[in-house]
């Protein structure tokens, strides 16, 4: 194991896969000499060249398209968007050309790529740059989509990610890359589709991902003092979800909240509850509760910045809100 920031996390897993295998090459705005807006690919230009950490025009819809064509002739790209904000620009090479390829070729194709977008709030940049947007991409069958919380997570679910033999979208939140956890060293596989109980507890389930997780891990810590015993449920991947650790949990807990950052109306922690009433609802001890973000665009102003972000003490007020 070894110290690293998330950010380190996730660039080790690329450079790992890179020097294994040269088929998988990275393409991207600034990825190359500049080394990413967030410094995610630092050195990889210097070390792969110019054909392998690939720069292109501000063109989202070349990015996915280059993509798209370059996993079906059998390289492993991994492609990048400077904010997940920008993927509409090219939904259509995602949820109708990747996400549907191999399905329409009968398994004759197969589309080995990593979409890899930057999401979240928490830095005053405004409604078209920080959103999170894992429930549009959820509603996409045919992509795999991951988020993950820890730096081991993001190397160990980066390298699954670009193993994988079907598109994978992996959202990485902006508010984790300078994140400092243990990360095992060399070659280190997180599975997809496997949540991780990030604590143990007894009385209350949180279910949550990406940068809520800390939040959750905050308020389970603060309701010790309440003797409440809060297991923290991170779902790591968003599709294909794993139901039976979530059951599991709310089975033994008898009370779920389900954090998220993303606007209310839509968002995938409604797709949990649904989960949990059709398939758990014996289990439950009182309402599912969900602490997300209000129906609006994130604001620039930092102060409305703040009350937008669910924080620990709207979860804590959930919580007790079941007591």
């Amino acid at each position: 194991m070894s110290q690293k920031t998330y950010v380190e996390a996730l660039r080790e897993g690329m450079v790992l896969e890179m020097r294994k295998d040269p088929k998988v090459f990275l393409a991207g705005e600034d990825v190359g000499p500049f080394g990413g807006c967030f410094g995610q690919t630092q050195g990889m230009f210097a070390e792969f060249g110019p054909e392998r950490v690939v720069d292109t025009p501000i063109s989202e819809t070349a990015i996915l398209a280059l993509g798209v064509g370059a996993a079906s002739v059998g390289t492993r790209p991994i492609v990048e968007l400077m904010f997940i904000d920008f993927l509409g620009v090219a939904m259509d090479e995602l949820f109708n050309q990747a996400a549907k390829m191999r399905y329409m070729f009968g398994g004759k194709v197969l589309l080995p790529m990593v979409v890899r977008l930057p999401c979240g709030a928490g830095f005053s940049a405004a409604a078209q740059h920080s959103q999170c947007m894992e429930a549009w991409l959820a509603h996409i069958p045919g992509i795999k989509v991951v988020m993950p919380y820890t730096p081991a997570d993001a190397k160990g679910m980066m390298i699954a990610a670009i193993r994988d033999n079907n598109p994978v979208v992996y959202i990485e939140h902006k508010a984790l890359y300078g994140l400092v956890g243990e990360v095992p060293d060399g070659d280190y596989v997180a599975p997809i589709g496997k949540a991780n109980v990030a604590r143990e507890g007894n009385d209350l389930t949180l279910i949550s991902w990406g940068a809520m997780v800390g939040k959750c891990l905050e308020a389970a810590d603060a309701l010790v003092k309440d003797k409440i015993s809060a297991e923290v449920v991170d779902l790591r991947t968003i599709s294909p979800l794993d139901k039976e650790t979530i059951l599991q949990s709310v089975k033994k807990c008898g009370r779920a909240v389900i954090v998220q950052e993303a606007v209310r109306t839509g968002g995938f922690a409604g797709e949990i509850a649904a989960v949990l009433a059709e398939e758990g609802f014996d289990y439950l001890n009182g309402p599912i509760l969900r602490v997300t973000a209000p129906d609006t665009p994130v604001p620039f102003s930092p102060p409305l910045e703040a009350a937008y972000i669910p924080t620990v003490d709207k979860i804590l007020a959930a919580v007790k809100s079941l007591y």
